[in-house]
């Protein structure tokens, strides 16, 4: 999902890779990856003659407020995983969870001269992202991989995780979000918007079954992920198998249904989310299997019964929640999600809308699909 970006200076790699205790000579950094929140780079070191990487990031404090929080969840978070899969055994453990290196400090995080926040991870290396559900078994080792990801945390000691944006699903007050803009209707959008604001209205039902069968106790908070793209899976490069799952800024207390439903809604789809052509968006059915079998693979074992029979609704969920931010954020006057043409936030509510359809056609097949493939596992 497009987020917002804030333009950032040149940063001097080599200062910055000082803060951290990296043996050997800095020989090279770039830019890296394909993210649109922080600012990324590999750097590379020579040590005695062989090539060591790491990533370094500057975090984005426009869009997280608190970073020694976040860093603590990340902290906690990576350390715990890491003596989860090393306990496990294997021979490419330490490739299956990441590794934060500490600055010289001893904190998680260095502070530069501009005021800018950095983290530094080892590299993973011989193992790749990929922005694109290209098959289902993609989709499959994905699912699995954020399964896994959910069930390395269950036992995640210590206080609660901070919420690092909060009420990030709380789909009630996007809800409200959503009605507010409509009242105000500053940039006089409202108009342009009428069959887009009469879908949603439509189903403001929607908003609130999850949270109430978390209410009831009926759906049980865990430690979740909220960002399940596949591009936050690695991938190995020989095997193609899920490695290990990455950008962890996301990660605090929330819904497992949350995670797999924004499988369904980035994975799912046979169009981009911003294409205008809403006759190419559709739920594509062998790429939800996929996700769910790879899903229940890894998670099953902990999911109780009202999460598994949420499955299909949840992917509807999602992307009904995207939608409505979309929405929102055009009815607002395109202030939070980066647009590149005018409409296009609007374009994007109406393709995940137009998903939200495609799933309602499909539910009752998706939910089946789900209990066969749990009966079967």
């Amino acid at each position: 999902m497009s987020e917002p970006s804030a333009t950032r200076s040149s940063p001097d790699l080599v200062e910055i890779a000082q803060a951290f205790p990296l043996l050997g000579r800095f020989s090279r950094g770039a830019s890296h990856g394909s993210g649109h929140i922080n600012d990324t780079f590999a750097i590379t070191f020579d040590q005695a003659g062989t090539a060591v990487r790491y990533i370094l990031q500057r975090i984005n404090d426009r869009i997280f407020k608190d970073v020694p929080a976040l860093m603590d969840n990340i902290q906690r978070v990576t350390s715990h995983a890491a003596a989860k899969v090393a306990a496990s055994g294997g021979d490419d453990a330490a490739r299956r969870a990441l590794t934060l290196v500490p600055a010289r400090s001893g904190g998680p995080f260095h502070r530069d001269g501009h005021g800018g926040w950095w983290r530094c991870y080892l590299f993973v290396e011989k193992a790749r992202t990929h922005d694109l559900i290209e098959s289902p078994r993609q989709a499959a080792e994905a699912a699995r991989a954020f399964g896994e990801f959910q069930r390395l945390l269950l036992d995640l000691p210590g206080v609660r995780l901070r919420e690092t944006i909060p009420g990030f699903h709380d789909t009630r007050r996007r809800f409200e979000d959503f009605r507010r803009a409509i009242t105000n209707d500053r940039r006089r959008r409202a108009a342009e918007a009428r069959s887009e604001i009469a879908f949603a209205l439509t189903r403001e039902a929607l908003a609130g079954v999850l949270l109430d069968l978390h209410a009831r106790g009926e759906i049980p908070e865990r430690i979740t992920h909220n960002d399940t793209k596949l591009n936050n899976v690695m991938l190995d490069d020989a095997t193609h198998e899920a490695v290990c799952v990455i950008d962890l800024d996301t990660v605090m207390p929330g819904l497992a249904l949350y995670d797999f439903g924004d499988m369904v809604r980035s994975a799912t789809n046979a169009a981009a989310e911003d294409e205008r052509d809403l006759a190419k968006v559709a739920m594509r059915m062998p790429i939800y299997e996929a996700l769910v079998s790879g899903y229940l693979a890894a998670a099953g074992g902990f999911l109780n019964a009202a999460e598994r029979a949420h499955l299909a609704f949840a992917g509807k969920l999602v992307t009904f929640e995207i939608g409505l931010r979309f929405l929102t954020d055009f009815l607002e006057g395109d202030v939070y999600f980066k647009t590149h043409r005018p409409g296009h936030n609007l374009d994007r509510a109406r393709n995940q809308f137009a998903l939200v359809r495609s799933i309602e056609a499909q539910e009752s097949a998706m939910q089946a699909a789900a209990e066969r493939i749990a009966r079967a596992a």
